[in-house]
Formats: C-alpha cells, sequence, structure tokens
C-alpha cells in the first residue's frame, strides 16, 4: 500500500461532504477508544461549558519555547539533549523562537525540559 503524505489526506477530506465526514470521525472515536466532544466543549467557551471543562484535568502539556534568550548556545545543547536533532535543526529553532519543543508532554516531563531550558537561559512557556 503506498503511503500517503498528510496533504493527500486533508485533500481527500477536504472534498468529502460533511455527514461523511461526521460520520468518519464518529468510527475513529469508536475504533480508537477517544472522543472529540472534550475539544469541541471547550472550544465553545458558552456559559455552563467552562466550568466543566475546567473539572477535567489536563495530562498532556505542550512546552513551547517562548524566546531562546542571551545564553543561545547553552540553549541550542539543551534542545539537542531533550530533542534529539542535529546541530542545525536545533540552532534553526532555537533562533525560530516561539517554537514548540516537546507536544503531548506529561506534566512531569513538561516540568522538567522547562527546567532544563530556562537553566540554560531561554524562556519557556507550557500550555
Amino acid at each position: 500500500m503506498a503511503e500517503l503524505t498528510k496533504e493527500q489526506v486533508v485533500d481527500y477530506l477536504s472534498n468529502l461532504p460533511v455527514i461523511q465526514i461526521a460520520e468518519l470521525v464518529k468510527e475513529l472515536e469508536g475504533k480508537w477508544g477517544v472522543s472529540a466532544a472534550p475539544v469541541a466543549v471547550a472550544g465553545a467557551g458558552g456559559g455552563g461549558a467552562a466550568p466543566a471543562a475546567a473539572v477535567e484535568e489536563k495530562t498532556e502539556f505542550d512546552v513551547i519555547l517562548a524566546d531562546g534568550g542571551a545564553n543561545k548556545i547553552q540553549v541550542i545543547k539543551a534542545v539537542r539533549e531533550i530533542t534529539n536533532l542535529g546541530l542545525k535543526e536545533a540552532k534553526d529553532l532555537v533562533e525560530g523562537a516561539p517554537k514548540p519543543i516537546k507536544e503531548g508532554a506529561s506534566k512531569d516531563e513538561a516540568d522538567e525540559i522547562k527546567k532544563k531550558l530556562e537553566a540554560a537561559g531561554a524562556k519557556v512557556e507550557v500550555k
């Protein structure tokens, strides 16, 4: 089976009728054991929806490099250690801040990454 690119998948889905996309979402939710409903409720931000969303504890966090700081060499070293990127890729990431360093990390992992980057002189956000 030929491997599809992300663009090919997006193009295919963009041409489907909305009803077929809704059916596909339901089928994938069942197959993967997940639900898209909490995302829709949190995104709505309507009157009673906000307290319900606040009750659910967040389990995945994104670590964002907000600014490389004055000591970019140390920050680049820390980014390479965290991500296993090459020197050029890590340098480009630091110089292109704000950029995500790690997405979908646990609370402990996100805190650890934040500590390492801040110790190197970077400004970091955990979302």
